[in-house]
């Protein structure tokens, strides 16, 4: 028997920790993709010639954004973990983005979280890791990484952690 697949566990685990399934490990050179009907980790695509996942990238399960798809989040710490592993996280803040959709404009905004379990960073719920200088590469390098792929991304700003819970909490499914 079996249970539910990843993208059906609860997106909190207590309080503001919620969980992200990894797809896309740091390092990886190939966006992975959960495919909820086979309840694997597919290839979407490659990343541009160049590119590199800075970090973990995934989703929160049970959330469903103005994509469709459930919320991404990039996961900020010193270690690459691998495909499916689930993380206990908190929320450091929230990347406001803009991108063609399949007949409009939509919202696909990205959580930018710390494990709880992070202990070479500062404490979990810390922002001072997310530097203007780190703000600027990771909107750069989510510019970078969709530039051939006619998403036309526009970076439109930054909001704090009590902005990325809430945005959990309102699109959970």
């Amino acid at each position: 028997m079996t249970g539910p697949g990843l993208h059906e566990l609860p997106a909190f685990v207590e309080g503001d920790v919620f969980r992200v399934v990894v797809e896309s490990p740091r390092g990886s050179v190939v966006k992975l993709k959960y495919d909820m009907g086979l309840c694997a980790m597919s290839i979407s695509r490659p990343l541009s010639l160049g590119l590199a996942f800075p970090y973990d990238w995934g989703f929160v399960p049970s959330t469903r954004a103005a994509d469709h798809d459930p919320l991404d989040a990039i996961v900020l710490w010193d270690v690459p973990t691998y495909p499916g592993v689930v993380i206990p996280c908190r929320a450091l803040a929230l990347l406001k983005v803009e991108q063609n959709g399949e007949t409009r404009r939509v919202r696909n905004d990205r959580l930018i979280v710390r494990p709880v379990e992070a202990r070479r960073e500062a404490s979990p719920s810390d922002g001072s890791a997310l530097t203007e200088r780190v703000r600027n590469e990771l909107a750069q390098f989510l510019i970078a990484s969709t530039a051939l792929e006619g998403k036309d991304v526009e970076i439109l700003g930054w909001d704090g952690a009590s902005a990325a819970v809430n945005l959990i909490r309102s699109s959970s499914a």
